[in-house]
């Protein structure tokens, strides 16, 4: 008997992600996940009409060919996987993640050929512009140790978070996009040294809801290219080509990234002097997920804290573009709650956060309590499944997807 949490998961992920209609075609890209999960994806597609486009992945072959894989390989891989990615309207990601450092020995220079092939040519190219898509991770016993959670709680926890009242949320942020399109000067306060300043002027801020990320919460936008100046801390851990980065420090000038240190700032420099754009911005979003409270290295998950921002060295999305691109996006997340030293936000001079809460009254229903209530949660609570943990149960046990993946791609 297939979990009713998968279900309802995957119905989320057809019927309200991407809104299948009739006719189109849905590619599912599962990388390490249950069977179950893709079976479920397959029939609930072709009972909304759709036609389902299935590809198994394995992150343990994944890593052999960046070890192994020449740049021919890696070109007609590309070829192959655009060709198909041009003829579907929708597309769901599906990632598993057991090893989150599974990418750390392959050397920088063979990530990036994947980088500037497949990820290029097929994902930023043609399936970010051209179809309706959503990603998500898939929970394994990995992402339960790194929310220092357990099993079954973490199980309770991610199936909260992706399966939340998405309709509702998307209606409260509706006046801090409009806020965002009005603003000019951002300005951001942070224990210690934290004080950035930088525009969003004639910047679009698009609202995200579910729509292109599971779980969701944010709104986003782009400074301008040469506005940033200041330097700002981060206080979440963040994973990038396999290594985990602590305590980054970022300090600009006039938008360029002019000092860059972190518990691995060899390492950190490394990947800003990949291209001309990857000292520059190219995201500023803030979050509001009440159900991510804390960072577990899962950018999907942290990008969405409650009461966080995301920073962003390399390329900007179409959407809200500052001209900056470069090959790599790299969301960099600082928590502003009273746990993390509190902190401000200002737009145009006006508080607009204080300590991760909204303050303007239009705002207010962004806050936890309003999304989700003082007592439980805004949602339809799945039936309690019978089965084991699907966390540890043997289909469940996947090998993870560690590459690198920027938010909303």
């Amino acid at each position: 008997m297939i979990d009713p949490r998968i279900t309802q998961l995957a119905d989320v992920l057809v019927n309200y992600s991407c809104a299948v209609k009739r006719g189109e075609k849905l590619l599912l890209e599962a990388i390490d996940v249950p069977h179950e999960f893709t079976a479920e994806v397959i029939r609930l597609t072709r009972e909304a009409g759709g036609v389902p486009v299935i590809k198994l992945d394995s992150n343990q072959t994944k890593r052999a060919m960046m070890l192994h894989g020449t740049q021919d390989s890696w070109d007609l891989i590309a070829e192959a996987e655009r060709h198909v990615m041009e003829r579907v309207q929708c597309y769901i990601g599906a990632r598993g993640s057991h090893n989150v450092s599974q990418l750390s020995d392959v050397p920088t220079d063979k990530q990036k050929v994947y980088e500037s092939t497949v990820w290029r040519r097929v994902h930023q190219e043609i399936r970010v512009k051209k179809t309706r898509w959503v990603v998500l991770r898939w929970p394994t016993p990995s992402m339960a140790q790194m929310a220092e959670m357990s099993t079954e709680a973490f199980e309770e926890f991610y199936f909260n978070v992706c399966t939340m009242d998405y309709r509702k949320m998307s209606k409260a942020m509706q006046p801090l996009k409009a806020r965002m399109e009005k603003t000019d000067i951002v300005r951001l306060k942070g224990p210690g040294e934290t004080d950035l300043t930088f525009s969003i002027k004639g910047i679009p801020a698009i609202p995200c809801d579910g729509k292109l990320n599971i779980p969701d919460g944010e709104v986003f936008t782009a400074p301008v290219k040469n506005s940033v100046n200041g330097v700002i801390k981060f206080n979440c851990p963040t994973l990038y080509r396999g290594e985990t980065h602590m305590d980054v420090r970022l300090e600009f000038k006039n938008g360029k990234i002019i000092k860059a240190t972190s518990s691995n700032t060899e390492k950190l420099n490394e990947v800003l002097d990949t291209d001309a754009g990857a000292r520059y911005v190219g995201e500023f979003a803030i979050g509001f997920n009440p159900y991510c409270v804390r960072p577990m290295k899962d950018i999907l998950f942290d990008e969405k804290i409650a009461g966080s921002i995301h920073f962003t060295p390399g390329t900007c999305y179409d959407e809200a573009s500052n001209g900056n691109k470069s090959d790599i996006h790299w969301d960099l997340v600082m928590r502003q709650t009273p746990d993390c030293g509190g902190g401000e936000m200002y737009f145009d001079k006006q508080l607009i956060r204080k300590d991760g809460l909204f303050v303007p009254k239009d705002l207010q229903p962004l806050n936890p309590e309003s999304l989700i209530g003082p007592n439980g949660r805004q949602r339809s609570a799945p039936a309690k499944s019978t089965k084991a943990s699907m966390l540890t149960s043997p289909r469940a046990k996947a090998v993870a997807s560690p590459t690198r993946r920027a938010a909303k791609r």
